[in-house]
């Protein structure tokens, strides 16, 4: 099968756990024999040597989007020029001519979209001109809310604000036109998008993103020491850092904490760790780096602020038999058991977090003998088993067109 795949980020561009999906989504189908074309964004004048970031057997097609900015630079403008920035990635008709050229070219059996923000969400609309099967994969609120983040706390807009969100969404619901199949990859996400008329015309599948491969040293108990957190993610305000920091610093148990990632609120992070030798901070990962943290850590720890879809990071936690401390929001409980393969917590709630800390303290051995239960809790999503369901989908929604 021919198979496109059009996403707005992809190596080396890339923001957070659902770059990663893609990625592993294009090496699973590529494994199973499938051709597959990847159509992407870039910025105006990348520094990055790009052919370093395509394998032998993938082909990648990358394009500057013609907008006031790349969208990985959207944290660097003030609000009216994000707010045209939006506009023109609503109304603008480029990306959607370059992805309906380049398919016109290719002649897939089927194209798969991910994200479009920031490359033209009206790119559906030309997709489905050209009367090829589309299954868009949902990852976020984007098409609800402009930034696709609602905060904790922050869910009833305010009269003010409520005409442009509905306004923004209908025009989101035009630019996305029909697809044949919308995948959501957790119940929130799905109801979410239900709650506000969204894909009424479309047919609807939940499949949770599927788990990284590791090959991690197996151990049959934790290492002796002090409790070891990780957190490993975009250093920004709605995914919790500061509040973890600020928790951390009143936990005065024995324990360390180690920090992986890159975002705005690095200069705060480095400013209150300097003299706290208990927090070590190591910049951004690769997934072998990953692989080694996560094999010397008792838990990871997702503090969101922000309603949470399916988070990456939670997958590859379990996957690799690390219990997971979370708050409590969105998609996030649907992955996480409380007792079996970590705690939640209220979001926003320090006091709860730092409990949930002392519960992990109180059971880290427990947890250091139950890799293989934890490891359990993921295997339904594994990537094998996300690759055959996903074809099936992709082979059921060729054959009705």
């Amino acid at each position: 099968m021919k198979i496109g795949i059009v996403t707005n980020l992809y190596p080396p561009f890339q923001r957070g756990g659902a770059e990663y999906v893609v990625v592993r989504t294009v090496e699973a189908l590529l494994d199973a024999g499938h051709e597959v074309f990847v159509i992407t964004g870039m910025p105006k004048n990348p520094v990055s040597d790009l052919s370093t970031y395509v394998s032998t057997q993938e082909r990648v097609y990358r394009f500057h989007p013609r907008n006031i900015y790349f969208i990985l630079q959207d944290n660097r403008y003030w609000w009216p020029v994000r707010l045209l920035w939006h506009i023109i990635d609503a109304f603008c008709t480029c990306g959607g001519n370059e992805v309906g050229r380049i398919i016109q070219s290719e002649k897939p059996d089927i194209v798969i979209t991910h994200n479009l923000k920031g490359i033209g969400i009206r790119i559906p609309q030309f997709i489905q001109k050209e009367n090829i099967p589309h299954v868009h994969v949902a990852h976020d609120l984007q098409l609800i809310y402009p930034s696709g983040l609602l905060l904790a706390g922050e869910e009833n807009i305010t009269f003010y604000t409520k005409p442009f969100y509905a306004v923004y969404r209908k025009v989101c619901k035009w630019a996305f036109g029909k697809p044949d199949l919308v995948i959501f990859p957790s119940k929130f996400l799905q109801d979410a998008y239900q709650k506000y008329g969204f894909f009424k015309d479309s047919k609807i599948e939940m499949i949770p993103n599927p788990a990284p491969k590791f090959d991690l040293v197996e151990k049959s108990e934790r290492s002796q020491g002090s409790l070891r957190l990780l957190f490993v993610g975009q250093l920004e305000d709605h995914k919790g850092i500061k509040m973890l920091l600020s928790a951390f610093r009143k936990f005065n148990i024995d324990s360390q904490l180690i920090i992986a990632g890159e975002g705005t609120e690095l200069p705060y992070i480095k400013k209150h760790i300097k003299d706290d030798k208990r927090i070590t901070y190591l910049g951004y990962i690769s997934v072998e780096q990953l692989v080694n943290c996560l094999e010397i850590a008792d838990a990871l720890v997702v503090p969101s602020l922000c309603y949470e879809n399916s988070p990456t990071v939670i997958y590859e936690a379990l996957q690799a038999g690390i219990p997971v401390l979370a708050a409590d929001i969105g998609g996030v409980g649907e992955l996480v058991e409380n007792g079996k393969n970590g705690f939640l917590f209220k979001p926003g709630d320090e006091k709860d977090l730092i409990g949930a800390m002392k519960q992990m303290n109180d059971q880290k051995d427990r947890f250091g003998k139950m890799r293989e239960e934890i490891k359990k809790s993921v295997a339904p999503y594994k990537l094998e088993t996300y690759t055959n369901r996903l074809m099936e989908k992709l082979k059921e929604v060729i054959a009705q067109k």
